[in-house]
């Protein structure tokens, strides 16, 4: 008989990327696109007040970058598409920027928005979320994407619009995940003990960093995860022993 995890939790709090999202549907699906996709966007959006500011952001991280000595595609000027490459070669390399996901979110809405998009969820997601919140558990998301992109995720997936089971969302605004104190801010804002709280993940130094918090864990071990070393964490392959 499989363990029963979570039964003392009260809140669950969700990772995406290996965690209720296939990585595949991540970096073949939604990194691509935004790639492909940055330069028109920037040409349509480039009066956006929004859009303007996720260029801020950015052109600050480029000139902390250039400081630093790193290699980095030139952005010669502050002109809107002398941005792109520099902003793809951060899509390329997975930078947990806020300035950068917060832009992709925005690109993913206009795929989302005319069907070219449709998100990717595990089988086991939506009856999970239905079993969890019988049991009267609300369900959170904590991701390096940007709350837009969280939304736009779950809203449109292929088993249908699931926001209506989750009760918030937390990016990197709240802070960083694998930095305890990222975590004590989601146990405030939620307004539960943190030893109430369940986070699943695939990444240890976040579960790390979740447990120093205070809250309960879990190493997500899903097929075409990045690393299937739990490192000591309990394991699950699927929600259905929550």
């Amino acid at each position: 008989m499989s363990p029963q995890y979570g039964n003392q939790a009260e809140v669950i709090l969700l990772d995406i990327e290996g965690t209720t999202t296939p990585v595949e549907y991540v970096f073949g699906v939604l990194f691509p696109f935004a790639h492909a996709h940055v330069e028109s966007f920037l040409q349509t959006h480039s009066q956006d007040s929004a859009v303007i500011d996720d260029l801020k952001q950015l052109r600050q991280e480029y000139e902390a970058d250039v400081a630093k000595g790193l290699s980095v595609p030139m952005w010669e000027d502050k002109s809107i598409l002398a941005a792109v490459p520099y902003i793809q070669n951060l899509i390329a390399i997975d930078r947990k920027s806020t300035g950068l996901k917060s832009l992709q979110g925005k690109i993913w809405e206009q795929g989302y928005r005319y069907g070219t998009l449709r998100s990717q969820v595990f089988n086991d997601v939506k009856p999970a979320f239905e079993r969890w919140t019988r049991a009267g558990k609300r369900l959170f998301i904590f991701s390096s994407g940007s709350i837009q992109a969280q939304q736009l995720l779950f809203q449109n997936t292929e088993m249908g619009d699931l926001t209506g089971f989750l009760s918030g969302y937390f990016d990197t605004e709240t802070g960083p995940k694998k930095e305890p104190d990222s975590y004590h801010k989601i146990a405030q804002a939620i307004g539960a003990p943190a030893v109430n709280i369940l986070f699943i993940s695939d990444v240890t130094d976040e579960l790390r960093a979740a447990q120093a918090a205070g809250m309960q864990t879990l190493f997500s071990q899903r097929p075409g995860n990045h690393s299937t070393d739990s490192k000591g964490f309990p394991a699950i392959q699927d929600f259905n022993s929550i």
